[in-house]
């Protein structure tokens, strides 16, 4: 079947994504977000007109690199079920080709393998990573996708942590279960938890605008515990004005209290029956009242009531080692119950080598360029016999 890729309007993307299962960097809106990147909303439509498939594309243009390198993070929407993979890929490669792209980034959200909670936990310090354990879900469509990108000349790109998403996530399936069935197929320690926390008076309420402060405060303080950079305040308040923009409850932040104080607060989003934990985090004191526990718990116990299918509680680590650095996130999420599953995630077609590689290095020392002034600034102070730089430490 030929499809054709186009332009497509605003509201014409927002109601095809309203009740389908969709990730919230496929929003129309994220563009806005993303303002280091330049964002056109693309639409499949069939040989009858009909339309199929969206598709949020990021193009970025670097100093000294003539044309663009392009994204498209976890999509397009589509139902790769119904069409082959070059159905859906060769008339995105041609539009974008056109408009000056030197490369592409794939990212379909297409499970490839699932593993159960108790598979994973059985294997847990005897193998060393993921692609070690056999799965228990094969896929097939993601089976034939991932195949046939690579057969296309699609890579895997290196994990340089430049752009793309991750490429395994925890996924807590509600469909049909009720709250006794979903805290049973939790762990002990998670169990517990849930109950420690409300023995001790942690409240979990809903947020706004006002309160992404708050999260935000938490978030950095995380991602430092944790070794990532953070998004600035402003990022997140663009998130929240953008999304809120498209549906009342596209986005939604949850607060963890206890006595006055927020511990741990997340954002949560959610197109059709697809609900994602999207940023969060939690402070490193009074962790012996299960802050985030009771806030996840929350979350699901309100997903549940409204219907939600899955709530994707977003990417973990491939690493089995329990002294690896991020495998505490692995085995948190984990305790859920949830599945691990791997995506077909980002793939890469390069379709101009030379100014594809130029793009990459001049990108890799801009982002260097900060920590060599930072360098150089430690270095300047501790020649002058200081060994703060200005700030603090």
């Amino acid at each position: 079947m030929t499809l054709v890729v186009e332009p497509l309007s605003f509201e014409e993307y927002l109601a095809f994504i309203a009740n389908r299962p969709a990730s919230f960097l496929q929003s129309p809106s994220w563009s806005a977000v993303k303002t280091e990147w330049i964002g056109e909303r693309l639409g499949w439509r069939d040989e009858g007109g009909k339309l199929v498939g969206v598709g949020l594309v990021l193009l970025r243009r670097l100093p000294l690199v003539k044309g663009l390198i392009s994204n498209l993070v976890e999509g397009p929407v589509i139902d790769w079920a119904a069409y082959t993979t070059e159905d859906v890929v060769d008339p995105l490669v041609s539009y974008l080709r056109v408009g000056g792209a030197v490369s592409l980034r794939l990212g379909p959200d297409q499970v490839l393998h699932r593993w159960h909670a108790a598979t994973i936990k059985a294997q847990v310090g005897r193998r060393e990573r993921l692609s070690d354990v056999p799965a228990d879900v094969v896929d097939p469509i993601g089976a034939r996708l991932s195949r046939n990108l690579e057969l296309g000349g699609w890579r895997r790109p290196p994990e340089d942590g430049l752009y793309g998403a991750a490429r395994h996530s925890v996924r807590v399936d509600l469909t049909g279960r009720s709250l006794d069935a979903l805290m049973s197929g939790m762990n002990q320690q998670w169990r517990r938890g849930i109950r420690k926390a409300e023995r001790s008076g942690v409240t979990v309420e809903r947020g706004g605008y006002r309160n992404l402060s708050d999260f935000h405060r938490i978030y950095v303080e995380t991602a430092a515990r944790d070794g990532f950079r953070p998004f600035p305040l402003e990022y997140f308040q663009r998130a929240w004005t953008a999304l809120s923009g498209e549906a009342p409850d596209r986005i939604r932040l949850y607060l963890g209290r206890h006595d006055d104080e927020v511990l741990a607060a997340m954002i949560v989003t959610r197109t059709g029956g697809l609900a994602a934990y999207a940023y969060g985090g939690s402070v490193s004191h009074r962790r012996e009242v299960y802050p985030s526990n009771a806030v996840h718990w929350r979350i699901m116990c309100d997903l549940l009531s409204e219907g939600v299918d899955v709530y994707d509680m977003r990417g973990v680590g491939d690493s089995l080692n329990p002294d690896h650095p991020k495998f505490g996130v692995l085995r948190f999420k984990l305790g859920t119950g949830g599945d691990v599953v791997e995506h077909v995630s980002d793939r890469e077609l390069v379709m101009r080598p030379v100014p594809h590689r130029a793009a990459m290095t001049a990108w890799r020392l801009r982002l260097a360029a900060p920590v060599v002034r930072s360098l150089e600034s430690v270095r300047h102070f501790k020649q002058r016999g200081s060994s703060t730089p200005p700030g603090g430490p």
